[in-house]
């Protein structure tokens, strides 16, 4: 999602990206009902953060299972605002209920620290939410992304203000409300809009917290603001993610791993591979198979391979591949607009890209693979190093000096070994440069949401031991002093300095 300058219209109208039609028509919150938001979310706040964690956690368990009746709703709205083959859209639906389901089980585990003082002293730290979360989430993968996001800041007592991607306006409506009917009044509020929705939600003052995943502008646009109101920033943004192909390896293997990356859901994933570094010594046989997969991906139906969201993107990607071709590189297949309805484009492959070319410098976004040949792979790793942005990287090697050598030098959140996507559940990453900053998922996302707390205890001394009253004083009489009496106030005094 990018934040662009506001627009004036009333409503966001989205097309979809298979037919052309009307997919969804969603109102433009406005500025009251931007104040209303934050305010709710603000005064619901306190209450929130006293709840004791393993009730925030059944809140999500409930909210999961509220999902999860409304999941193949879910679903049919995001493929047909964005093009999200049935199958994908589904698999994101239920991983961000799943996503809802860890943190439940995180957040009541979630502790600070013991440390190590003198003899006699205590030292340990604790975690106090933040505030209010403004969730900024991105269109390509709606449930999923945001769930995750929204999970972690509920689960450690802090309330949100949610605004999705003007680009998926009806599915995040939906997961909105959905969301509001099962979590605690003011707990969670969505705003529907557009950027100047967004520019509006940043206007408003009480945000502890700025958590987006999109653009590398927007979030730019973020820690700008950030620098006035303070508020802490986290930022899973663009990536222009490196493939790095080894010599030694099955090339046919090495080409379906590269197939799988920049192709699936058309290119339109954060970590897919946006550039491709081969050895000579596989290259021909590499680029071959990749060949094929592109094609056979281009000739599977929609419900296996979807169209971009929208044509401003598929304008986007057609420009990066003129701008490769007009400074030497070759179209092996794909590389242009097809005919028919909807906003689809075929998997492409380019090689002879030169250094400077937009694909190779700039993320696409799209189903795009650009191969460089290089002669070794010291090379291909300087050549992905090479880079403004910090995402994520892939090496495919039989080399386990060189997978060592990859993970220490490749200065991105996440080094992967012989696969493009996967992970340990829970696992956790973070990005650089112009991808971003912070923990965006996984249970250091909990850490993110979270401020520390550092307690020193130490004992306090005996008080001392009481004076012996003298032997010549009067005993005190039984009987109480009347109310207002010299006696009664003298004893009381005596009685509180002792």
């Amino acid at each position: 999602m990018t934040l662009e300058a506001p627009t004036a219209t009333d409503e966001v109208v989205v097309l979809d990206p298979v037919t052309g039609d009307v997919a969804s028509t969603i109102p433009v919150a406005g500025p009251d009902a931007v104040h209303d938001a934050v305010a709710r979310a603000r005064a619901a706040f306190p209450d929130w953060a006293r709840t004791a964690p393993a009730e925030r956690g059944s809140a999500l368990r409930a909210a999961a299972e509220h999902l999860r009746a409304h999941a193949d709703e879910l679903a049919e709205l995001n493929t047909r605002e964005t093009g999200k083959v049935p199958g994908d859209a589904a698999g994101g639906v239920e991983a961000g209920i799943g996503t809802l389901l860890q943190y439940a089980e995180l957040g009541p585990l979630h502790r600070g620290e013991s440390l190590r003082g003198q003899h006699g002293a205590a030292d340990w730290t604790v975690p106090h939410p933040r505030g209010v979360v403004l969730a900024l989430t991105p269109w390509n993968d709606p449930v999923a992304v945001a769930l995750g996001v929204i999970g972690a800041a509920v689960v450690t007592g802090n309330t949100v203000v949610h605004k999705g991607s003007e680009r998926c306006p009806a599915t995040f409506a939906r997961l909105n409300e959905l969301l509001a009917e099962a979590l605690p009044d003011g707990v969670f509020v969505g705003v529907d809009g557009d950027a100047s929705t967004g520019e509006a939600l940043l206007a408003e003052d009480g945000i502890a917290v700025y958590a987006h995943v999109g653009s590398t502008a927007t979030g730019d646009r973020l820690s700008e603001v950030a620098v006035g109101t303070r508020a802490h920033v986290i930022r899973e943004n663009g990536g222009n993610d490196a493939l790095v192909v080894d010599a030694g390896v099955d090339p046919v293997w090495a080409a379906g791993q590269g197939a799988l990356g920049a192709f699936a859901n058309t290119g339109q994933i954060c970590t897919s591979v946006e550039r491709v570094y081969v050895h000579r010594d596989v290259a021909d046989a590499f680029v071959e198979a990749l060949v094929a997969e592109a094609e056979a991906k281009t000739a599977a139906p929609a419900a296996q391979y979807g169209p971009l969201v929208d044509d401003r993107l598929r304008v986007l990607v057609q420009q990066h591949v003129d701008d490769a071709v007009a400074k030497g590189a070759e179209v092996r297949t794909g590389g242009s607009v097809p005919d028919g309805t909807g906003t689809f484009y075929p998997a492409t492959v380019l090689t002879g890209c030169t250094d400077d070319a937009l694909v190779l410098t700039e993320e696409t976004f799209g189903p795009i693979a650009p191969v460089r040949v290089v002669d070794s792979f010291e090379e291909g790793l300087e050549l992905a190093a090479a880079d403004r942005y910090g995402l994520a990287a892939s090496v495919l090697t039989n080399d386990t000096a060189h997978a060592l050598l990859a993970a220490a030098t490749l200065p991105v959140g996440t080094v992967k070994v012989n696969a493009v996507f996967g992970g340990a559940p829970g696992g956790s990453a973070e990005p650089r440069g112009a991808s971003g900053s912070g923990f965006g998922y996984g249970p250091h996302l909990l850490d993110e949401m979270t401020t520390t707390t550092v307690v020193h205890l130490e004992a306090a001394p005996a008080a001392p031991a009481a004076a012996a009253a003298p032997a010549s004083a009067a005993p005190a009489s039984s009987a109480p002093a009347a109310a207002g009496s010299d006696e009664g106030v003298t004893a009381s005094a005596e009685g509180f300095d002792r």
